[in-house]
């Protein structure tokens, strides 16, 4: 499975099916226990900032599909488990699945956003679907099961048995990025720890209304998948400036729900340009771009984590428009983007 949207698929199915696991399991078995908080905590830890180290092995490995595969078995696996070892294999599992299919399709997509929207985009529906679920062992079964056998059949359909499942990962660098990169790096970070703290600190008086809560979803999701598709046709630094500057000006009136979910959705919209933005300035070290990315997001759920109050409609326009200038340094205006 060569193709660059037929692998982007696969990989996106299985994002899903992952996110959807880890919710279940998390929510189903951790919900209202002692020490269920303590174990969310360290399942985050593990599935988002241990990310950042993994990445580097992932970038020397160079063995995506086969990395991949692993975490799909890994979340499986949690399944046989309970309190805290069943969120450290959960939370693992889901590491190295986004690590090996994030690397595979930033290598594919090359110059294109688009493939990495569609690859992030169902992770939220997934996590929305399996929160959802109460304990079932019959139903628990199910996502158990598929995870196994995608796990197995994973390295085959996106890798390439012949040649060891080697991936074509660039060349380990002889050297650490630049200053100028590091700076650029770090304004892209704070981007996504801004994205992550909006994702988790939304104080909309109507996210709880019948149906409501799946738009917000639905709309999060949106946003992500059209957001590399606008950047393909406009450049990341235009389609940056449409989306956060739309999101700013929708969340002033994000005490209704239209305007609200439509601000949700322009402001997740830089999700892959991110992505694709710190990639391009780490061609040799993408699984350790992705990964700082990811640690960034653990970095955003902190402060509810730890109890912080939810953001208010000028906050909300407040954190877009500081968005929208830390992407401008952070894309550097760079021809192309």
């Amino acid at each position: 499975m060569r193709n660059l949207w037929a692998r982007t698929a696969a990989y996106a199915v299985c994002h899903f099916l992952v996110d959807f696991s880890c919710a279940y399991l998390l929510f189903s078995t951790l919900a209202g226990r002692m020490g269920g908080a303590e174990q969310l905590l360290v399942y985050n830890f593990c599935a988002f900032a241990l990310q950042m180290p993994l990445g580097l092995l992932a970038d020397r490995l160079n063995r995506n599909a086969a990395l991949a595969g692993l975490g799909l078995l890994l979340t499986s696996a949690a399944f046989l488990l309970r309190g805290l070892p069943m969120a450290v294999c959960a939370g693992v599992g889901n590491a190295l699945f986004h690590l090996g299919g994030g690397l595979d399709v930033l290598n594919d997509s090359r110059e294109r956003c688009a493939p990495l929207g569609v690859f992030v985009s169902p992770g939220a529906l997934g996590l929305y679907f399996g929160s959802l679920l109460r304990p079932d062992a019959r139903l628990g079964a199910w996502p158990a099961a598929a995870l196994l056998a995608a796990g197995l059949a994973l390295p085959f359909l996106c890798g390439r048995a012949r040649t060891g499942f080697r991936s074509g990962n660039a060349p380990w660098p002889s050297a650490w990025p630049a200053g100028g990169i590091a700076l650029s790096g770090l304004c892209l970070f704070s981007v996504v720890v801004l994205r992550s703290l909006v994702g988790m600190g939304l104080d909309l008086p109507w996210r709880s209304a019948a149906g409501l809560g799946l738009a917000l979803t639905l709309c999060t999701a949106l946003g992500k998948a059209a957001g590399g598709f606008l950047a393909d046709r406009l450049g990341a630094w235009r389609a940056s400036l449409f989306s956060l500057g739309a999101a700013a000006l929708l969340f002033l009136f994000s005490d209704w729900p239209l305007p609200g979910l439509a601000a949700v959705l322009a402001f997740n919209m830089t999700m892959p340009i991110t992505l694709w933005a710190l990639a391009k300035a780490l061609p040799q070290l993408k699984g350790f771009g992705f990964g700082t990315l990811t640690f960034a997001l653990f970095l955003g759920f902190l402060p509810s984590y730890l109890g912080a109050g939810g953001l208010g409609p000028w906050a909300l326009a407040g954190v877009a428009l500081l968005s929208l200038g830390l992407l401008w340094l952070g894309l550097g205006r760079r021809a192309g983007a």
